[in-house]
């Protein structure tokens, strides 16, 4: 754990974007949580005796207390949440950053906008025991649990602004994502303005050609010891990571693909964008492309922003759009989450240690985190950032580069709710791209567009014959690792 102080928010290379009003609440003194606080003290002008974090972890004590920083060490639950929230932002005002797991993200934004408080979280979040006690693979997809915030939208419109899911992804992905498509007619010969609506934005990608996009990840980050055994080892949340990887591998079904998995399940209710997979996300391997590795694997692990963008982007409505965008997330983590991974699927039990790679613990790589868009007349364009450890450690304190890639995003979205505080519940793909990103450029290392000639139909080994569909390079046929 670095125990370098926070770097105050009057020097002048840290501009301060915005003032915050009342109280501010950050639930969750994780990885993200740690690295989001110096950026909050940087950026923003506040009260910092009304600033308080949440979070039940008895190591992190000394460290609150040691840097000065307002605690309450308990767990938020679905019987104290009223409570203990109430009570620190009094009558309303502030804002409460949820960056914690096992907590209801539903709920919390809820009561947030019932008092009348900002809201932001990087996941749709849910109570404990969701991940793993609840038996229906359908109720345990992350669709199942944005249809529940996009309902509660529907039935109250406006109001104090509840950004959901705005980290790097969910989050700073779908702003690379129009960021791409802008690229790409640039690149294309096309002479377009950045469009003012979804539907505008729909008909951008449509007209491009573009069939569907990967969340594409490389994390190559590494320490010079080995991973101890019975360890899980990761660059961010050992716990989210788990519990996401057990989730039903899901993704946005796009409207070229002409072959349905035969493991494969639609929904009947809501936006239909999505499907889901009767197998874990964090064993099921795509073919994808990252341009440090060129061509890999990625784990199909399930995320919010392979459905909200499936879904932004859609023309049409009903089980049979016009035009609709294949998502889906092809994540390569740490070769030490890799052996996790291994290790924990094999032995068919969760490791009793988890331990995060801390910014002091990291001696090279990078988090290579982008959008690849393909099926286009230039094949495939990958945009996103690449963002060393080392750089992150010189940017700012207490994380490594995949924290920081998501604490900026955290930043950017507050400033975002704050210059719209009564934008009711929104997603990042709604969100002013150009704004956000203006925010968090300074924080993600080189921000650079590839484009490949790479598809999934290369690289196969010629002595293994496998079920593909040369007629549709990119089809989801073909991504998916048999």
């Amino acid at each position: 754990m670095v125990q370098t102080a926070p770097r105050g928010r009057s020097a002048p290379s840290h501009p301060v974007h915005a003032r915050i009003d009342g109280s501010i609440v950050l639930i969750g003194f994780g990885s993200i949580g740690m690295g989001t606080y110096p950026l909050i003290e940087r950026h923003f002008e506040y009260d910092a005796s009304r600033l308080t974090v949440i979070d039940p972890d008895p190591d992190i004590v000394n460290f609150l207390r040691q840097h000065r920083i307002n605690h309450r060490h308990l767990a938020i639950t679905r019987d104290n949440y009223r409570e203990v929230l109430g009570e620190l932002f009094g009558d309303g005002g502030g804002f409460c950053v949820n960056l914690s797991v096992d907590t209801s993200s539903l709920d919390l934004m809820r009561f947030c906008r019932e008092i009348g408080v900002l809201y932001i979280d990087t996941v749709v979040e849910p109570w404990a025991g969701f991940y793993f006690e609840t038996q229906d693979n359908a109720a345990r997809t992350n669709y199942a649990l944005r249809e529940a915030v996009r309902e509660e939208k529907r039935r109250n419109p406006g109001g104090p602004t509840a950004v959901s899911c705005c980290g790097a992804n969910p989050g700073m992905v779908s702003w690379f994502v129009k960021e791409a498509l802008l690229t790409l007619a640039r690149d294309t010969g096309r002479e377009v303005e950045a469009p003012a609506t979804r539907e505008g934005w729909a008909r951008l990608m449509r007209d491009l050609g573009v069939q569907g996009l990967h969340i594409a990840e490389r994390d190559t980050q590494a320490r010079p010891r080995p991973r101890p055994r019975g360890t899980f080892v990761n660059t961010w949340s050992v716990e989210g990571f788990i519990a996401e990887g057990f989730q039903p591998a899901e993704l946005g079904w796009g409207t070229f693909e002409p072959w349905f998995p035969e493991n494969g399940h639609r929904h009947g209710h809501g936006c239909k964008a999505a499907i889901w997979l009767e197998r874990p996300g964090a064993i099921t391997r795509v073919h994808s492309w990252c341009p440090t590795p060129g061509p890999q694997f990625g784990f199909l692990v399930t995320h919010n922003e392979a459905i909200s963008i499936s879904d932004y982007y859609t023309i049409g409505e009903g089980d049979s759009p016009e035009y609709r965008p294949t998502c889906h997330y092809a994540y390569h983590p740490c070769d030490e989450a890799v052996l996790s991974l291994h290790e924990m699927f094999g032995s068919g039990r969760q490791q009793t240690r988890h331990e995060i790679l801390g910014p002091d613990d990291i001696t090279e790589g990078i988090d290579e985190l982008g959008v690849l868009l393909y099926g286009h007349e230039r094949n495939a364009l990958w945009y996103g950032s690449r963002l060393s450890n080392e750089e992150a450690r010189q940017l700012a304190p207490w994380q490594n580069a995949t924290g920081l890639q998501v604490s900026s995003a955290v930043i950017a979205g507050m400033v975002w709710a704050l210059e719209n505080p009564e934008a009711g519940i929104v997603e990042t793909d709604e969100m002013d791209h150009a704004r956000c990103l203006e925010i968090q450029r300074p924080y993600l290392g080189p921000v650079e567009a590839h484009y490949t000639d790479w598809t999934p139909l290369r690289d196969r080994w010629e002595h293994f014959p496998e079920d593909i569909d040369e007629s549709v390079p990119w089809a989801f046929r073909n991504v998916l690792a048999t």
